[in-house]
């Protein structure tokens, strides 16, 4: 496991890069000149502000963590039923049966944050494959790409470095 600063160009050119996915103003949540730290495994990198890792990416693709507290708000949510639950933390995607409500308007391939009905923890963050209005009036087959969800091996790695 390497770990190191990343260089301002570089923090420009990720934060750059994520910003067409998610509508956030990161110079806000960060600060102007924040200081990126990368975590990089053979497969893994995590980009952590602070003590907070916010962003995770396998092979190129960059998604927020769901230890990245201060972007849920932002997101668009999925609640699902607790019969989804251990489906979706073994890696399933979502499937529209097991959605109970959809919270926001977005476009396919935005980010969402899956939550649970009982307890409204987040348990995964997902792609979606629909926009908002259809996935709305979808009924049967997959509706988000699971991406990142809680024990997947981004976690567990997230675990021991915070």
């Amino acid at each position: 496991m390497k770990r190191h600063f990343l260089k301002e160009s570089e923090i420009k050119q990720i934060l750059g890069d994520f910003r067409g996915k998610i509508y956030i103003d990161f110079e806000e949540k960060l600060g102007a000149k924040p200081r990126i730290e990368l975590v990089e495994t053979q497969e893994i990198k995590i980009f952590i502000f602070g003590k907070t890792p916010f962003l995770a990416g396998i092979r190129g693709h960059l998604f927020p963590t769901l230890l990245f507290e201060d972007i849920f708000p932002l997101l668009p949510k999925i609640v699902v039923d607790m019969g989804a639950i251990p489906h979706i933390c073994n890696g399933a995607d979502i499937m529209a049966p097991g959605v109970i409500k959809i919270d926001g308007e977005f476009g396919k391939d935005s980010f969402i944050l899956i939550i649970d009905e009982r307890y409204r923890k987040p348990i995964a963050i997902g792609e979606a494959l629909l926009d908002s209005e259809t996935m709305k009036a979808t009924k049967r087959g997959k509706i988000v790409k699971n991406v990142h969800h809680v024990g997947d091996e981004v976690w567990s790695l997230m675990r021991k470095l915070t």
